[in-house]
């Protein structure tokens, strides 16, 4: 019949059926799976079998059979599934989901790892996807799973599954491809197979229509099979495997590297895996939001709107439920202790408590006749043996902390029984273990709140607690101190013969305080009264049908919650006998229990929570004789836990063949503060329990209750936890906001009006009033009753026949873009993912953190030692998909961390607030990381759209309405020569010298006449001594004897170029004259470093060739190591032009000095390398240089008798001019400290500084750094050496960026105490095109309060947000996203500036940010053929404005900034104009329509983790690219990807898409201390940074 009813199905069914069994036989769904859904295709057409329940959303189990159960003892061979959160049908419905992603084109780039952070031992034993990576090829690990080899070979073969003779044949040619490849080629043999990526990726259906195939693959390894070839897909190798072949690249200084493509390497697998990445990110995200909520700006920030097709609840409003009445038994005793003084004295025989040891032996029986006389014996001493008789130490009501193991309830009841007696409160608490215990921290803060001075312990902890050296234990971290006292019998003493405890009925004082961890970490104490802990043992009595002498086998911790409440208050209610079985006895044998439940005869009832019934199944395995048939109940604990429906129902699958009886098993729901809420009653032998709710998860994710037939993928199963406890009324509110009750299909968070609940948290009277004083209302607003309901923290609702379902917990719940999800149900989706191979089951933590508004999903799980790189990855990625399948909500960060790390609770559960803190800490050290910030956030700001042109006119009336100046601004004017007297006075004829001398060789020949012995340089080593120095008449001296050798040697032309390859000193100064005077174009060179040649010297060789230089001039030194065999291993030593060494000078003269004949020829070339990696020379005309040395002579009031330190490097820029030039021109005497010699000893300049008297200084912000970190514990030595920086009047910071206001502040505070005045810091401003557009804002008289001559620097709080669309927005201090920038220095004289629109060129009001241009006499006159592009010149140096001052020429600095005018007047009595650089223009990152600057996003960065060091941004392809220096374990690393990731988001509203850990100093910085990130950013796409990790950010 079934052939024939299939032949009569409709082509659509039959069709279904096709992609049915292809989906089978590709093993893309179980076979259970496949049956399911087969049957159900074809239900509809066969006969109903008569009998069948139809009934919707009640699901029923298979009936138990034995080749059922023996199904389960197969599966669990591997012995790792955790039955807590085991669904078949959930495991399914996750497997469907997965297939589902299959369809999506999705491809996540794996991470790249160094070798050493490998958790694997060896890359190479990964397994090939063909050998068996089943783990021991139990059916477990096929069971659901895809298979590897299917989706890989179809990602390289383009086909599709629904031919099924394909894909086995391209099965079988990929697994022999990579076997092929060798060990290590296997391993990446899968198309970085990473997500389970379904890339259909044949070459018609790109995902880039542009770009046909994946990079080519770096290292060289093919793909042989003919299949594979023909559609261009390579094959990317795994990172790591190709370690290898990456070691001989060079380091990336190599300049050739860089060429290829657009400055990018072509065979590069980051690019490759960046490529991926686009690709995937390319994917249409979720709907977008529509609605935007104001950020206190008008940045917008998306804010999620409900969705109008969401399902509302519609059902009646409900009623609040009654449990039964509280019947009143007639010898229910008055008060525990009246019924344990009963039980004591009538029958002091019956057992009470039975323990084990950890080998599961009877260690003694506590019957009720020792426990009466022990615990009066702890009463006695409690209140007449501590203190003294007039002050006794507790008195009644007091609080006292019990401090005792899990293995030991005979004296933890004993010390309870005795508190109740003496009328003083037990405050039950976990035994510290050392000093800084996780959760011991807050429960401290809870004794000490509680006024805890006493703490009872048994003699074992005593001894096991940490001592100190004298023996006393120590005060544990936040803990009061307390007294500890031991309650074992032998240490107390007995009471007189006529002393009694006071036992008198219940009253309303407090009984005992538990303790309660919320979802922060914090530690609470519920206070529970008397009458609350005598009804609640009453109602538990009355629901569980306990009778007096039962036997209960209790797993529970006897402490806290359902433990205490059953196995030792309602235990001794009713003379019952405990069986404690203690965890550590079930760590080494999980059947204990059950084995005790057989062993006492007669034992009726069973407290567990489903893990223990897990761990039994796992290991009843060869157990013969067991037999459950005397329970009548079996309390499941943690009830309430949604997903322990399926250890329940695999318990009784396995064990109803031994006994067990479907209606015994009763879960219950508990809250610290509701005490127990319901429990499902044990029901007569033969009634059917009842059904379950099948309930839709989006449904639920939005409130509301949603019955769902079972083939739904998103589908939550729950059981009732019972009906409302005797005597108590429960209904159901919403969790947030009035207390308002929810309507019968609308989940909410349970509240109970009884007697048996807790009363309030103990000393936190507003906290209590909003958890123990609820008062309900109706949907009118009127209340449900007059007395106080207590919130039970469960959300659920009351099903049919008043029956209690709990969905979830609300410390678990998680709010994602306004739907709730709760972390229980994440885990159990996680966990369905695959048979763990990779991770530990029941190892999973799932919390939530804040992030840009919204609350985002962080999953963290431990991972198997055994399992390699690969598969956790790709069980990552499924992982990911799974959960976007199920629940519709993206996971923000999933972490894996090796076994055994993440913080346990004391029954050996995950400490999740502990574990959230260390991930936010970044102290986690997972050992992999996969972020999907691009998936998950979808509340960024809208980008910003780029607003048409405004017309010149416009923009003039627009800043002439509001007010706003035309930003323009100029330093004083050349033609006023300084009109001061003292000037004059020194030297009249510095006035005659300006005038008259074009040339600067003609200033040190006039010098070398007029003031010979006048000593102009002096150069000291690292020691701090005078190395050397020159006099006017010795420079000139040796200048010409340079020319001399110059002209007679090399014969050179009139205007030839010569590179001068020197070290900073005296023979850089004496070449640079000595080419003047030959009339040559010096062009000054770094030399190459002698450790570092393969990366410096093709530097050099690139100056020398761009700059055409005829001939190179050097040290005997240099030249040797010019030619020596490291250096013909990096360059082509053979093309250098003639070289000649300085160091042995001819006698002669030369026959005449050279003067040139146009002030307006070369003076020499500058070269330098920008921020941005370009290496750009410029021209300065002898005018030009002039004008430059006058400025600074003028701005700096430079003259004979001044003494100026340097600490510069001479090689280009300001710190060339004042080097080689100031000091002939102005006459000064410069002391010179090469920056390198402070390597070797960090105080040498400031002792330079100190020891000469020195006024002026000049630094770069790499000295300023290694003084501030080198010196800084040093400060008390060197004031005791006598370091004096009082006289330090200018220290100016020689700068092409925006000045680094954190390092300068930290600088000046540091050396505060060595007479540095806090203002005499400041820093100048010069670019290629101006080698100095601001310098040195202020002066210091002769004593800091005579008044200044020029103002302070002043610092202004710009808003960051208003920056990045290029507004300039004045802020308080302090206030949020508010950015600090210090001014870039007073403007020279002679320069003017004004701020344009780089697109438009049109002059800006002072509110924008534009690019700074100069107007200036010392101006460079071009670049130097570099770019060899006419166009770029002349835009670069000889701009003319769009509109308004069209008739000057202007210079584009290429940086963005704007000009304040502050309030503050300088010497002259005039405003003083403030310049503020904000960044280069090249550097400037356009991303979401918005400009950002990388030190913005560096800074943030930076502050986020102590290990990170440096850090430097750059963008790639719009993903943003983010490089950090680790100073730390390499196990730090992937602790910084969701930090950075973090804060990124939160301060910038950037999305980072790759994250890369370096090691200390592999972040390229120039001279000048400046980051090269272009330079950065090719060294990562060529695969050379040998990065620690690399994190692909989804």
């Amino acid at each position: 019949t079934e052939t024939d009813s299939e032949l009569d199905l409709a082509a659509s069914v039959t069709s279904r059926l096709g992609s049915l069994v292809s989906l089978s036989l590709t093993g893309d769904i179980t076979q259970k799976g496949y049956e399911k859904k087969r049957s159900k295709l074809i239900g509809a057409y066969l006969p109903q079998t008569p009998g069948m329940d139809q009934s919707v959303g009640q699901e029923r189990r298979t009936p138990v059979t034995p080749t059922s159960s023996s199904r389960y003892h197969r599966r669990r061979s591997s012995g790792s599934r955790d039955e807590r959160y085991r669904s078949d049908v959930h495991t399914e419905a996750v497997q469907a989901a997965l297939a589902k992603h299959k369809e999506r084109k999705m491809a996540v780039p794996m991470p790249s790892k160094r070798r050493s952070l490998v958790v694997q031992s060896s890359m190479d034993a990964y397994t090939p996807p063909g050998d068996g990576c089943g783990g021991g090829g139990t059916p477990s690990s096929r069971e659901g799973s895809i298979t590897v080899e299917h989706w890989i070979s179809r990602a390289i073969h383009g086909t599709s599954s629904t031919t099924t003779t394909t894909t086995t044949s391209s099965t079988a040619s990929s697994s022999s491809s990579s076997t092929r490849s060798g060990g290590s080629g296997a391993a990446g043999g899968r198309l970085a197979d990473v997500l389970a990526q379904h890339v259909h990726m044949s070459a018609q259906t790109s995902v880039f229509p542009e770009n046909h195939s994946a990079p080519p693959d770096v290292t060289g390894y093919t793909n042989n099979t003919p299949n594979a070839s023909c559609d261009g897909i390579q094959v990317e190798r795994a990172p790591g495997a190709g370690n290898a072949a990456h070691k001989q690249t060079p380091k990336y200084g190599n300049a050739e590297l860089m060429e290829t493509g657009d400055g990018v390497p072509v065979s590069s697998r980051v690019s490759a895996k960046i490529q991926q990445l686009v690709n995937t990110l390319k994917r249409p995200k979720r709907p977008p939001l529509r609605e935007f909520f104001v950020d206190d700006f008008e940045e917008l920030l998306e804010v999620q709107q409900p969705d109008p097709n969401q399902p509302r609840a519609e059902g009646a409003p409900m009623v609040a439920t009654r449990g039964e009445q509280l019947g009143v038994v007639t010898n229910w005793p008055p008060s525990l202790e009246a019924a344990l003084q009963r039980w004591g004295t009538i029958s002091p025989k019956a057992p009470c408590l039975s323990i084990m040891d950890t080998n599961g032996k009877p260690l003694g029986v506590l019957t009720y006749g020792k426990l009466w006389s022990r615990s009066v014996k702890v009463a006695y001493n409690l209140l007449h043996k501590l203190g003294t008789k007039q002050e006794p130490l507790l008195r009644p009501g007091d609080r006292v902390a019990l401090v005792f193991p899990n293995n030991d309830p005979a004296a933890f009841m004993t010390a309870f029984y005795g508190c109740l007696l003496a009328e003083v409160v037990p405050v039950p608490i976990e035994v510290p273990l050392t000093r800084k215990d996780a959760g011991s921290q807050q429960i401290g803060f809870l004794l000490g709140s509680c006024g805890v001075t006493v703490a009872l312990t048994s003699d074992a902890c005593h001894k096991g607690l940490p001592k100190g050296p004298t023996g006393e234990i120590p005060q544990f971290k936040g803990w009061p101190k307390v007294l500890w006292f031991v309650t074992e019998s032998k240490h107390l003493s007995k009471p007189p013969r006529d002393w009694f405890p006071h036992i008198k009925d219940a009253s309303e004082d407090t009984a005992y305080i538990e303790y309660k961890t919320c979802k922060d970490g914090s530690v609470l104490g519920v206070t529970v009264m008397r009458t609350a802990m005598l009804a609640h043992c009453q109602a538990l009595t009355q629901s569980c049908s306990y009778t007096e002498a039962e036997t209960m086998v209790n797993v529970l911790d006897f402490k806290k919650e359902v433990g205490l409440w059953h196995a030792v208050l309602t235990s001794v209610m009713n003379m019952m006998h405990v069986i404690s079985i203690p965890y550590a006895l079930m760590k080494v044998n999980p059947l204990s229990w059950i084995q005790k439940v057989c062993q006492y005869k007669g034992t009726k009832v069973a407290c567990v929570k489903s893990r223990d019934m897990h761990w039994a199944l796992v290991a009843h395995r060869d157990q013969r004789d067991i037999n459950l048939s005397s329970l009548r109940m079996l309390l499941v604990a943690d009830g309430s836990n949604p997903w322990s429906i399926s250890s329940c129902d695999a318990f009784l699958n396995v064990f109803q063949t031994k006994g067990l009886k479907p209606e015994v098993i009763c879960p219950c729901a508990s809250s610290p503060e509701a005490l127990t809420v319901a429990v499902r009653r044990p029901l007569e032998e033969g009634t059917t329990p009842p059904g379950r709710g099948v309930l839709s998860m989006p449904g639920l994710s939005h409130g509301v209750i949603r019955v769902d037939s079972e083939e739904k993928l998103s589908v939550l199963t729950l059981q009732d936890v019972g009906s409302v406890m005797p005597g108590a009324l429960m209904c159901v509110v919403r969790p947030d906001g009035v207390p308002q009750l929810c309507k019968t299909d609308e989940i909410g968070e349970l509240c109970v009006c009884t007697v048996a609940t807790g009363t309030s948290y103990y000393g936190l009277s507003g906290m209590t009033k909003n958890t123990f004083e609820v008062y309900p209302v109706c949907g009118g607003g009127t209340p449900v009753g007059d007395a106080p309901f207590t919130r039970t923290g469960l959300l659920g609702f009351i099903g049919p026949a008043g029956l209690i379902f709990v969905a979830g917990k609300i410390d678990g719940l998680m709010v994602v873009g306004g739907r709730r999800h709760n972390a229980d149900d994440i885990v159990a989706t996680a966990l369905a993912v695959e048979p763990m191979k990779f991770v530990y089951r029941g190892r999973i933590a799932v919390f939530s953190i804040t992030v840009l508004h919204d609350e985002r999903i962080v999953v963290v799980a431990e991972q198997r030692p055994d399992s390699s790189e690969e598969d956790s990855f790709q069980w990552m990625s499924r992982v990911l998909q799974a959960i976007d399948g199920i629940h519709q909500v993206g996971v923000y960060c999933l972490a894996l961390v090796p076994s055994n790390t993440l913080p346990k609770t004391p029954l050996g559960g995950i400490h999740l607030s502990e574990t959230k803190q260390l991930f936010l800490e970044g102290a986690l050290h997972p050992c992999n990381v996969l972020m999907c910030p691009h998936t998950c956030v979808t509340n960024l700001p809208k980008p910003r759209q780029k607003q048409p042109e405004i017309g010149p006119a416009s923009v003039m009336v627009g800043n002439l309405v509001s007010g706003k100046r035309i930003a323009q601004a100029s330093g004083r004017d050349l033609g006023q020569i300084e009109d001061n007297d003292q000037a004059r006075k020194v030297c009249v004829c510095v006035v005659c010298l300006c005038v008259c001398f074009l040339f600067l060789s003609e200033v040190l020949q006039w010098r070398a006449q007029t003031t010979p012995e006048h000593v102009l340089y002096t150069l000291l080593n690292s020691r701090g001594t005078v190395s050397s120095s020159l006099t006017c008449v010795q420079l000139h001296k040796r200048a010409e004897k340079i020319a001399a050798m110059l002209s007679e040697r090399r014969h050179l032309q009139d205007g030839d170029h010569v590179a001068l390859v020197y070290p900073p000193g005296m023979d850089l100064v004496a070449a640079f004259y000595g080419c003047l005077y030959a009339g040559c174009v010096p062009v000054t060179v770094r030399p190459p470093h002698p450790q570092n040649i393969s990366t410096t010297l093709p530097t050099v060789k690139m100056i020398v060739e761009v700059s055409r230089s005829v001939c190179l001039m050097t040290t005997q030194l240099i030249s040797k190591l010019l030619r020596s065999k490291e250096a013909s291993a990096a360059v082509d030593v053979r093309t250098w032009p003639p070289v000649m060494d300085t160091d042995d000078l001819p006698k002669k003269k030369p026959p005449l000095l050279h003067k040139p004949s146009n002030s307006d020829t070369l003076a020499y070339l500058d070269f330098s390398v920008s921020t941005t990696g370009m290496l750009a020379g410029v021209k300065m005309s002898h005018t030009a240089t002039s004008a430059f040395c006058r400025s600074i002579k003028l701005q700096c009031e430079l003259y004979p008798s001044r003494e100026v330190a340097i600490c510069l490097d001479p090689y280009c820029g300001l710190g060339f001019v004042l080097w080689c030039l100031c000091s002939v021109y102005s006459g000064h005497q410069s002391i010179l400290i090469p920056p390198s010699e402070l390597e070797v000893n960090p105080a040498l300049w400031l002792s330079a500084v100190s020891q000469h008297k020195v006024r002026d200084t000049f630094c770069s912000y790499s000295v300023m750094e290694l003084c501030t970190k080198g010196l800084g514990l040093q400060t008390d030595g060197l004031k005791a050496r006598g370091l004096d920086l009082s006289r330090v009047r200018t220290c100016v910071v020689v700068a092409e960026e925006r000045p680094r206001i954190a390092l300068t502040q930290s600088f000046s505070k540091l050396f505060k105490d060595l007479g540095l005045h806090p203002r005499a810091v400041s820093t100048s401003f010069g670019c290629r095109i101006n080698l100095a557009v601001c310098l040195q804002p202020h002066r210091l008289g002769k004593l800091a309060d005579q008044g200044t001559s020029g103002p302070d620097p002043t610092t202004v709080f710009v808003d960051m947000r208003a920056l990045r669309h290029d507004r300039v927005r004045l802020v308080e201090r302090g206030s949020p996203h508010s950015l600090p920038l210090m001014e870039s220095g007073k403007i020279l004289p002679g320069v003017r500036i004004i701020i344009a629109n780089p697109e438009t060129k049109g002059p800006m009001g002072e509110s924008h940010l534009g690019e700074i241009w100069v107007h200036s006499g010392h101006n460079a006159s071009g670049y130097f053929t570099v770019y060899g592009d006419e166009a770029l010149q002349s835009d670069h140096f000889s701009s003319r404005l769009s509109f308004g001052d069209t008739q000057t020429v202007w210079a584009r600095t290429g940086y963005l900034g704007f000009l304040r005018r502050t309030e503050l007047t300088d010497a002259s009595g005039e405003r003083h104009d403030a310049l503020y650089v904000v960044g280069a223009l090249e550097e400037a990152m356009e991303l979401r329509g918005m400009r950002y600057h990388p030190i913005d996003i560096e800074t943030s960065v930076i502050r986020t983790h102590k290990s990170i060091t440096e850090c430097a941004v750059f963008t790639w392809t719009n993903l943003l690219v983010v490089v950090v220096e680790l100073d730390g374990s390499e196990q730090e690393a992937l602790d910084l990807v969701p930090l950075v990731t973090n804060v990124v988001l939160e301060e910038h509203y950037l999305v980072v898409g790759v994250v890369v850990v370096v090691d200390v100093g592999v972040i390229p910085i120039n001279s000048r201390g400046e980051k090269q990130r272009m330079h950065l950013r090719d060294g990562f796409l060529a695969d050379q940074l040998d990065p620690v990790y690399v994190a692909y950010n989804m």
